[in-house]
């Protein structure tokens, strides 16, 4: 799987060990930064992300502040971004079965290192479960 992957300074360790985790897992990450824990606004990562996912339709992407809050909420603004703010396996599940959602997002300062593995791997191996959700994701998008 293909992951576009962002977050602000509140979120850089944690992005920064999913990226590795995902890469070691097989998978292929492009990181958009930042790079460094300098003070940044998450609207301009949730944005990059955002707009890689709608150029790339085959990948997903990661978001990550320290809630995760901000990051759903801006990346949200884009029509045809389903941003899920999952804090355990059982969100991220259903994030992708009923919401088909194609970004995750989560906090750095809500879930440690192993509750965001198991989101991730949660996230992997699920998708979307289409037939009475289809028409719902299609409200979403109308």
């Amino acid at each position: 799987m293909k992951f576009y992957i962002g977050t602000d300074h509140a979120g850089i360790e944690l992005k920064d060990y999913t990226v590795e985790l995902l890469k070691q897992k097989g998978h292929e990450v492009i990181d958009l930064g930042p790079f460094s824990k300098d003070r940044v606004d998450y609207p301009d990562y949730a944005h990059k992300v955002s707009l890689a996912v709608l150029d790339d339709n085959t990948a997903q992407g990661i978001l990550i502040c320290g809630s995760g809050i901000g990051m759903s909420m801006a990346a949200n603004r884009h029509h045809g971004i389903r941003a899920a703010l999952c804090h355990d396996a059982y969100t991220a599940t259903v994030a992708r079965g009923h919401n088909d959602a194609n970004i995750l997002c989560f906090g750095e300062r809500i879930v440690g290192k192993g509750v965001a593995e198991s989101i991730l791997d949660a996230w992997i191996a699920s998708s979307f479960d289409g037939g009475r959700h289809c028409g719902r994701v299609e409200k979403i998008e109308a």
